[in-house]
């Protein structure tokens, strides 16, 4: 049995260790916001944080992520507070929204890392999320805006 600790919380596993990140979360635990995409880890709909740091869930065996913290995006705030979330809504940023959750949780962790970033900063970090609906000027100016919200709130 393998215990995860998902969004704060202990869950025990008994599946296979082997199994990707992103079915134990979607089939076993039913966390659905972290989506399936390419299966490959390259389209980055799976995003979830290991320790703090983005990993793509489609590709990351359970067992390498049994050590860790996993937060999936229903685990950066349960009511949409977090600025990232916020901005999310107040720039109308989703088309789709089916990459959304990676697109959060990679500006998240970008925001961690650099409160202020640039442009470069941005396109650097969210290289490799993609979104078929082309909506990255929209994603630039809402990391901008949590970015200004969260230094408001400090």
């Amino acid at each position: 049995m393998i215990n995860l600790t998902i969004n704060g919380k202990s869950h025990p596993f008994g599946g296979d260790p082997e199994m990707p990140l992103l079915w134990a979360l979607r089939d076993e635990l039913d966390l659905k916001g972290t989506k399936f995409g390419c299966g490959i880890g390259t389209c980055g709909a799976c995003t979830v944080h290991v320790d703090g740091e983005p990993k793509r869930a489609c590709v990351t065996k359970v067992s390498d992520a049994a050590e860790g913290s996993i937060t999936t995006v229903e685990g950066i705030s349960t009511d949409g507070s977090h600025p990232v979330q916020q901005a999310w809504i107040e720039l109308d940023v989703p088309q789709c929204g089916y990459c959304q959750g990676g697109q959060i949780m990679s500006a998240c962790s970008l925001l961690e890392k650099k409160p202020q970033p640039t442009d470069a900063d941005i396109d650097s970090a969210m290289n490799g999320v993609l979104c078929r609906c082309g909506t990255y000027p929209r994603i630039r100016a809402a990391i901008h805006h949590a970015a200004k919200a969260m230094q408001a709130s400090k």
